[in-house]
């Protein structure tokens, strides 16, 4: 009996065993997890303003392991087509997940009474890039997996669905705090989730590239698009960029945002604001999730 009611769990869409090695902080283990309330984890304290938000999400790791089961044929086929027999590989699989958020713009009742809540909507969501794999007798990776349609919103698996405005950093990095936990977890941990009836072993790089600059400024804790630092790639101001229309370099990275913003919090060596602001080039919140900036239409 206890083998049949596994094997019907199985069965039931979205429910699949797996476990994590080293096991994720501050994530429960169970793994038949739903959609869960966004704001859950949120312990308010007396003097919090309550949370104007409805979010709905799925956990980060929950919503992987069901995106790496649709694609059980497909991984299985790349490992056919190369080779490389089933019971050789059970381990050293990658998978390359690309990371978006944007805001969905205005989503407000045109005559409706209900619940007071932002107007706007921000959705956070994912997409299952690649999957390879280094065998144990081979020098380099084998892709075996790679998505044909990486743009389309059919490869794209939503995540989180916040009703937030993408401009209130404080809300938004309140109900991503979570979701960037959980991440920062997995990078740290193991998979170990059956694929074609046998358990494999997957690592996790995440990307950070679906992000347009207005969210890009928002994570990385820069001012807003009115700032007179206009790329999110460059220390290059307004001044600087009329003059030099040639030479620019990606020079700013989430680790120095992050210096910044201390520099910026504890204002070391006693300058004024304008010296301040000049030597953190604009970084004045905290920086919070990284993002991975590509060039886009404005920066070509």
């Amino acid at each position: 009996l206890h083998t049949l009611r596994a094997a019907e769990k199985e069965l039931l869409p979205g429910f699949h065993q797996f476990e994590w090695q080293p096991a994720l902080k501050n994530v429960s283990a169970s793994c038949s997890v739903g959609i869960i309330n966004g704001v859950s984890g949120w312990v308010p304290s007396v003097d919090d303003a309550p949370a104007d938000t409805m979010t709905r999400r799925f956990r980060y790791d929950v919503a992987l392991v069901s995106a790496l089961k649709d694609l059980e044929e497909d991984i299985m086929e790349g490992l056919r087509e190369r080779g490389m027999e089933d019971n050789v590989c059970t381990s050293g699989f990658s998978v390359m997940i690309k990371e978006c958020c944007d805001g969905m713009g205005d989503v407000s009742e045109k005559h409706g009474g209900g619940p007071v809540v932002p107007e706007k909507a921000v959705r956070f969501s994912f997409t299952v890039m690649s999957v390879s794999v280094l065998a144990e007798d081979c020098e380099e990776e084998v892709t075996i997996f790679t998505e044909p349609k990486p743009n389309s919103e059919m490869s794209c698996k939503p995540l989180c669905l916040m009703l937030v405005d993408e401009s209130d950093h404080e809300t938004l990095t309140a109900v991503l705090g979570p979701v960037v936990a959980e991440r920062n977890a997995m990078k740290e941990s193991r998979l170990i989730l059956s694929i074609g009836g046998l358990p494999r072993s997957f690592r996790f790089h995440f990307r950070g590239t679906g992000y347009d600059e207005k969210m890009v400024r928002d994570l990385e804790g820069m001012e807003a698009s009115g700032s007179s630092y206009i790329c999110t790639l460059c220390d290059s101001s307004r001044a600087d960029a009329s003059q030099n229309m040639v030479l620019h370099s990606i020079t700013r990275s989430h680790e120095e945002n992050l210096e910044r913003y201390e520099i910026w919090r504890t204002n070391p060596f006693s300058e004024s604001a304008d010296e301040l602001r000049d030597r953190v080039k604009g970084v004045s919140t905290k920086p919070f999730m990284d993002t991975h900036p590509t060039m886009d239409a404005l920066h070509c």
